[in-house]
């Protein structure tokens, strides 16, 4: 049976496999890769810091998730099927890896944001 996420750690091994997944996605891998140009490494430590704090609310994440994913609209279209493809590889590398309450919060949490960046991008 596997566990819930309980840490800090524990986000950031969802968040490696995760991006490991994406940056080699058919359908959203460029938007990283080729638009956004991420340094996974540079770029982990943020995206723990996000869900860290999405999750535990612990503070130390200060970057304004809207205005990234604008920019980044501003650059290349954020579609529909890059959301939906994006929440899926989510959902499932957390299923894959863990289970329970804080499982469920964070794809919850995921498809909130998903909802609110595409009605502030239009």
């Amino acid at each position: 049976m596997k566990r819930d996420i309980e840490t800090k750690e524990d986000i950031e091994h969802i968040m490696r496999v995760f991006y490991s997944k994406m940056l080699q996605d058919d359908v959203v891998g460029y938007i990283f890769t080729d638009v956004a140009k991420i340094n996974l490494e540079t770029h982990l430590p943020h995206i723990t810091n996000f869900w860290n704090n999405a999750l535990f609310h612990v503070g130390g994440y200060k970057n304004n998730v809207i205005q990234i994913h604008k920019d980044l609209h501003a650059k290349e279209p954020l579609t529909e099927q890059h959301f939906e493809r994006w929440l899926h590889l989510l959902s499932t590398t957390i299923d894959e890896l863990y289970q329970g309450g804080l499982c469920e919060k964070m794809k919850l949490v995921a498809k909130q944001i998903a909802i609110m960046i595409k009605i502030k991008m239009t």
